[in-house]
């Protein structure tokens, strides 16, 4: 069997939220990230499916969440991604303290981590997030969504996610297979101190790194966790052969799902972690214009047929509105 084209890494993160709109206004009017995507759970049209990301919803920079309003708190132990980071500029990071600070936002002190400076926080459901400064490209493929956050602190697309496993080996080899490479090792700092944290970096230029740390830590899904990772396989083909070596593996990848804005495959890595293998096409412009991207309601295929239900089910909500950047300079 042919090696499958390695992943170019992180397509997009999938998390559990409680209050749509607390989650709302904290990832737009406080993280200033874009709402490119406003549609509903397609496996459970009785919640929403927000899409948060950079000016242009490029692949690597979707933070996605179901806000599951009725279940109950979860807790990031094994078998989950424990930590979701995000990059943004050289010397921002005073910047998001002060805007922290000002809108009650509850995070930590800063850590150095592979020699980069790290700010861990919270998000209203106590979902574990990070921010890690980083010197972004000149051809760097994300763009800057400046509505309420100014360009030269903006969040440019994830940095990496942390995976939290009992056995980390069967995981470390799979990353391998899917192209990863390992790149360095360092004692863990924070919830798990004297283990340590393994990096693996992908070819690409967003979301490229996977850090794995070993715990037996218990966890349950719930508001403030990950429901799951994507990882990129930018065409049908790539996501094939990648579905193949991921059979070969011994785990049980699912046939490709048609989510409306990219085509999919699930499977559980040997951890317990739900990855998703995701393509690029056609993306978040197939059925919006990019200037109105997140303005309505999406509803896919099937579904549209169904508006009038569907909206008398979701909670109501208001799109928080920008505000004046400037006084925050």
């Amino acid at each position: 069997m042919a090696e499958p084209n390695p992943t170019p890494g992180i397509h997009h993160v999938t998390c559990i939220a409680g209050d749509p709109q607390e989650n709302l206004d904290f990832y737009v009017g406080t993280l200033g990230l874009r709402l490119a995507k406003r549609s509903i759970n397609q496996d459970d049209p009785s919640t929403y499916h927000f899409f948060f990301t950079d000016a242009e919803g490029t692949p690597g920079t979707s933070m996605t969440f179901f806000p599951w309003e009725d279940m109950r708190q979860g807790k990031v132990g094994s078998g989950q991604v424990s930590r979701t980071a995000f990059r943004v500029p050289e010397g921002s990071l005073d910047y998001w303290e002060g805007r922290f600070d000002t809108y009650g936002v509850d995070y930590d002190d800063r850590v150095e981590r592979f020699g980069e400076t790290v700010l861990p926080f919270r998000d209203p459901d106590g979902l574990p997030v990070e921010l890690v400064e980083v010197e972004i490209p000149d051809d760097d493929p994300t763009v800057p969504w400046t509505e309420f956050v100014p360009e030269e602190h903006a969040i440019r697309g994830f940095h990496s996610v942390t995976l939290w496993l009992a056995d980390t080996q069967p995981t470390e080899e799979l990353l391998g297979v899917m192209g990863f490479e390992e790149v360095g090792e360092e004692e863990a700092e924070g919830d798990t101190p004297g283990d340590v944290r393994t990096r693996f970096e992908a070819t690409g230029k967003v979301g490229r790194y996977v850090d794995v740390l070993p715990t037996i830590q218990g966890g349950r899904q719930g508001h403030g966790t990950v429901h799951h990772v994507a990882f990129q396989t930018p065409t049908d083909d790539d996501q094939d052969a990648m579905r193949n070596a991921v059979r070969s593996r011994g785990l049980n990848p699912t046939p490709q799902i048609d989510r409306h804005w990219f085509r999919s495959v699930y499977f559980r890595e040997h951890g317990g972690v739900l990855f998703e293998l995701a393509t690029r096409e056609p993306g978040y412009t197939a059925d919006e214009p990019l200037d109105d991207l997140g303005g309505r309601l999406v509803l896919p295929g099937k579904f549209e047929a169904q508006r009038d239900q569907i909206e008398a089910g979701l909670t109501d909500i208001t799109i928080p509105e920008p505000e004046n950047v400037e006084a925050e300079n």
